[in-house]
């Protein structure tokens, strides 16, 4: 069974950080690609970042890049996302997705809830 836990997430004021991490298992890790998305009541699930399943091509949203990092850990199955300069609007959930290579299969955590608030 697949699973995704996403952790770490929190309330925050303007201006901190927060380092959400992913743990995975049930599934090859070396061998997916790994996303964060997020999401805000009443809008849809917008993509933060992925790392490929080498770890060698980490793509970050163009206006997040800035403050956003992604890294991804084989020997633990664990991505980490790094979040610096946080901001009112990063307030959303925060979801950890896995697709396996070469597969239409695709899977989510639950989420974590990062709250930006003074």
């Amino acid at each position: 069974q697949v699973q995704l836990v996403e952790s770490g997430g929190g309330l925050v004021q303007p201006g901190g950080s927060l380092r959400l991490s992913c743990a995975a298992s049930g599934l090859d890790f070396s061998r997916c690609v790994m996303s964060w998305y997020r999401q805000t009541p009443g809008n849809e699930r917008e993509w933060v970042a992925s790392v490929d399943s080498t770890g060698s091509d980490i793509r970050v949203a163009f206006r997040l890049r800035a403050r956003f990092s992604m890294t991804r850990d084989d020997a633990g199955n664990t991505v980490h996302l790094q979040m610096n300069a946080l901001q009112l609007d990063d307030t959303a959930v925060y979801y950890c997705n896995a697709q396996p290579l070469f597969s239409s299969a695709e899977y989510w955590g639950q989420g974590t809830q990062v709250t930006v608030s003074s």
